[in-house]
């Protein structure tokens, strides 16, 4: 399979140098894999650091800015970031307002970050959690205990980012961050196999005119494998799912993501399929965003996530950001 690289072993390194190039706003440390906010530490200010496996971008390096995240670590492809990383990342933004570790529920981050936890606290840091876990397709995965974090990762990175950015305190971030997670769902949809650049090769089988329902950001098993089916029909599976799941009893932020092999043209049309079956539902949709956020390298599919929002969350999905990949109002 052809891919846009040198070799396998210097895939994120490169990508890393390149970032660099396109994002003088950011500081990016290559050889030791953080990106950080180039006016950070913020006095004041709560951080917030994520990070994970490469593979998935922009998420997160393509989030770090002015009102969402002060710092991501990113590991290899796939693979979670090291606790000497988080904890580098965590010194170069802490202000002395504390930092708020965003992780996604997956065994190595939960686990690599709460080493990194505990040994920011040895240093001084002050630090809050939160773990994202909306995916509704699978209770367990070949990565995971429980639910694994997805889509929502976006909705809590931009909401807690805004609030940090207005000076509240790590307490009140970290709930309001919990609490976005708590009211989110997703459910992912895959049309072809992801390639990973060592493999060079799709990593599991899924042949023509079949798809996989409730796939993970990973290639992860979904819930059952279908003859293909129309846009319209995937958008009434992937609702139906979230909505079995929590049903909001208050308008949604919605993010109609693409895998990372999508075209736009068609997730604008599977957007329109997802609003519609949301109407029928009696659903209302403040907000929509679409386009390629939380991806698996070259996966053909889609994802959909619903947050459902009170007045002070979407006061603060509305504030400024500026980041590569999420700008507006600044």
């Amino acid at each position: 399979m052809k891919m846009l690289i040198n070799v396998p072993e210097t895939v994120v390194a490169d990508a890393l140098r390149g970032f660099a190039a396109a994002h003088p706003e950011l500081t990016v440390d290559v050889e030791n894999r953080v990106i950080v906010r180039r006016d950070a530490p913020v006095a004041g200010k709560v951080a917030l650091l994520s990070g994970g496996g490469s593979g998935h971008e922009p998420l997160h390096g393509g989030f770090v800015g002015r009102g969402m995240l002060d710092a991501a670590c990113p590991g290899e492809v796939f693979t979670s970031p090291v606790p000497d990383q988080m904890v580098r990342a965590a010194a170069a933004v802490d202000s002395g307002a504390g930092v708020l570790f965003i992780v996604k529920n997956y065994t190595g981050d939960v686990l690599n970050f709460d080493m990194a936890a505990e040994l920011a606290e040895d240093e001084g840091i002050m630090v809050g959690k939160v773990l994202v876990n909306d995916d509704v397709a699978v209770t367990d995965s070949l990565f995971t205990a429980g639910r694994r974090g997805t889509g929502a990762t976006l909705f809590v990175e931009k909401i807690a980012g805004a609030l940090a950015e207005e000076g509240a305190p790590l307490e009140r971030v970290q709930a309001v961050a919990r609490r976005v997670n708590e009211v989110s769902r997703s459910f992912g949809v895959a049309l072809t196999a992801v390639s990973t650049p060592a493999k060079g090769a799709p990593t599991f089988d899924l042949p023509a005119g079949e798809l996989e329902l409730g796939i993970g950001i990973h290639g992860e098993p979904g819930r059952e494998r279908r003859a293909m089916m129309t846009s319209g029909e995937i958008a009434e599976v992937a609702v139906d799912a979230v909505l079995d799941d929590r049903r909001p009893d208050g308008p949604v932020l919605l993010l109609v993501n693409g895998m990372g092999g999508t075209p736009l043209l068609e997730l604008y049309g599977f957007n329109a399929e997802v609003h519609r079956v949301l109407g029928a539902r009696g659903v209302t949709v403040a907000r929509t965003l679409v386009g390629n956020y939380v991806t698996s390298l070259d996966m053909a599919g889609a994802s959909v996530s619903l947050c459902q929002v009170d007045e002070e969350m979407l006061r603060l999905w509305d504030a400024p950001v500026s980041t590569p990949a999420l700008c507006w109002g600044a």
